[in-house]
């Protein structure tokens, strides 16, 4: 049975209202912010959601490349994802930031390409922030979420599952944190 989730709309408004008082900021990244990293923006929002912490971790996602500003999600990941039950609509691509490096507790990157390009961008002392999406992976032994633009269907339903095994080990990770904290 397909699970019942929100719809898009109802997560951006309480995503909006997060605000900076959030308790901890994650951004994911990939290289053009209409692939991988947005569609782990939406998966992760959603499982926030159901844990009910929506309100206390703001989730962003970025590009290291200008490539796609202010353009929705790859056509093939919006379908794929609303296929298992997540609304990428609202998302859209942006470049990463320094602002990004400063604020967020946690930048997880997609690939090594990736992961090089934001720590030359990076200030020395959040280096330590960027971390790549699939240490989180519980199921999947990868090191990289590979990019599906310029393949098929059958690469963007790998994203998904790495994303969302990803994600369920993050949201672990989020949870203990935010437990400490308390």
């Amino acid at each position: 049975m397909q699970p019942v989730y929100p719809p898009a709309s109802s997560l951006a408004q309480a995503a909006s209202a997060q605000g900076p008082e959030a308790e901890l900021h994650i951004v994911f990244f990939c290289m053009g912010n209409i692939c991988r990293s947005p569609t782990a923006h939406g998966v992760f929002r959603q499982r926030l959601a159901q844990a009910g912490l929506l309100h206390r971790v703001r989730v962003d996602s970025a590009g290291t490349h200008n490539y796609h500003p202010g353009k929705p999600p790859d056509a093939r990941s919006q379908q794929c994802a609303a296929q298992r039950g997540y609304d990428l609509s609202d998302l859209r691509a942006r470049q990463l930031t320094d602002e990004d490096f400063e604020r967020a507790h946690l930048l997880l990157g997609m690939d090594w390409d990736n992961m090089a390009l934001a720590e030359a961008q990076c200030p020395a002392p959040h280096r330590k922030k960027l971390r790549r999406l699939t240490e989180f992976c519980q199921r999947h032994d990868a090191t990289v979420v590979p990019d599906p633009y310029y393949g098929g269907n059958e690469g963007f339903e790998q994203v998904l599952d790495l994303v969302e095994d990803a994600c369920d080990g993050l949201l672990r990770h989020v949870q203990q944190r935010l437990a400490a904290q308390a």
